[in-house]
């Protein structure tokens, strides 16, 4: 049987990694992975992680099923984080939480819940998107379409072509909507922008699934839940799924959740019962370690703390290496050509180098992004920045 199995290639991200990896240019650059990295080029556990761990080592008295809607102190702590603590939705009870074997787990989890519940239904995804949204959409045999984002000759968000696409849906299928720190391009909607959407949405009966993977890494804990939140109190049904990947650095432990907000309580009975089916048959019950770290932080006047300032730490720090790279490039003459890179939020850019430049720096100078130009910004540092604007410099001079 195995000697039929067609070959197929490799995931381009997972792809860049091996690449990387074989690659002995000792000045090479990985910015396609999508992990956070420090100064020092690594993936660091965050402080308030290791000590909810230690605490974790010391009380934990079981290694027992947590159920297939995963941790309830996970969700009693993490539904306040995504929703805010004066949520109507919660005060109503009609807000459901499953845990997910990270965000792309939740991500599943809400295609499975489509297909089960609304199978006529189609998914829309912004073009650009996240690549695995279309793999994981497919996989659960859920139809899926595009709406646009980006000009692609610009490299500018394309607010007005978003809303006529969305405008021009039937009603009553699903959209997909990245609720901050947009991957790949890491250009975002503003407030105004959001009401907008919202009216769209109302007005055509739309239902969202928000993609809520980068919490804190915009503009703050806050600031980055408002998208969500209004979608939460001006809509009846909302699908949201949180990743707790990058903001708690539990990138190994598959730490997520979807999140479902119904009309009323018993419409989110009815929702959980079908998310614990789905959950079951996929994987039965989710890993606790990852969520027990999660519900540790969040349920300590010690730890909280000192989480929110280790993700300001890093939300700063992109920020910096954001402005620095467009600087970097002003010798060049390159920096009004890449001044978006300093606009845009998140660990991600849609750069604006055309494919055939991307597989030049990857040639030439070690350095691995995306073929679409999308780079991980916290992939470089201070060390190897000048190294990377000078062979981008390259690059664009010989194009």
């Amino acid at each position: 049987m195995f000697a039929q199995v067609e070959r197929l290639p490799a995931d381009p991200i997972l792809g860049l990694i091996e690449a990387f990896n074989r690659d002995t240019n000792p000045n090479k650059i990985d910015l396609g992975v999508g992990v956070y990295k420090d100064a020092q080029g690594n993936t660091p556990i965050m402080r308030a992680v290791k000590e909810a761990e230690s605490l974790l080592l010391a009380q934990e008295t079981t290694k027992s099923y947590i159920g297939s809607h995963g941790d309830p102190l996970f969700a009693q702590h993490l539904l306040p984080l995504v929703l805010g603590a004066d949520s109507p939705a919660l005060q109503e009870n009609r807000a459901s939480l499953t845990q997910a074997p990270g965000g792309t787990g939740a991500l599943r989890l809400a295609a499975d819940f489509i297909k089960r519940t609304a199978d006529n239904k189609k998914v829309w995804i912004s073009n650009p998107t996240w690549p695995n949204h279309y793999a994981i959409f497919k996989a659960a045999g859920v139809e899926y379409a595009s709406y646009g984002y980006v000009d692609t000759q610009s490299n500018e968000l394309d607010f007005p072509a978003m809303l006529a696409d969305l405008q021009q849906i039937p009603e009553g299928d699903v959209v997909l909507l990245h609720a901050c720190c947009h991957n790949p391009t890491g250009f975002d909607l503003n407030q105004e922008q959001w009401q907008q959407v919202v009216q769209v949405l109302q007005e055509r009966q739309l239902l969202p699934l928000v993609d809520f993977a980068y919490q804190g890494f915009g503009e703050g804990l806050e600031e980055d839940a408002w998208a969500v939140r209004l979608l939460a109190k001006q809509l009846p049904e909302v699908m949201i799924t949180a990743s707790c990947s990058k903001n708690f650095g539990l990138y190994r432990e598959r730490t997520g959740a979807f999140i479902a907000l119904a009309r009323n309580q018993e419409d989110m009975e009815k929702v959980r019962s079908q998310l614990a089916v789905v959950a079951r048959s996929n994987y039965s019950n989710p890993p606790a370690h990852g969520s027990s770290i999660v519900a540790t932080i969040l349920g300590s006047q010690e730890l909280k703390p000192l989480w929110e300032e280790e993700v300001t730490e890093m939300r700063q720090r992109i920020n910096t290496l954001r402005n620095d790279f467009v600087q970097a490039l002003q010798p060049y003459g390159l920096a009004d050509k890449f001044a978006c890179v300093a606009q845009q939020q998140g660990m991600f850019s849609y750069s604006g180098l055309k494919p055939e430049e991307v597989a030049q720096l990857q040639k030439e100078f070690g350095i691995y992004m995306v073929s679409t130009g999308r780079m991980n910004i916290a992939g470089y540092n201070q060390q190897n920045l000048g190294y990377l604007c000078e062979a981008i410099a390259s690059v664009c001079k010989a194009s």
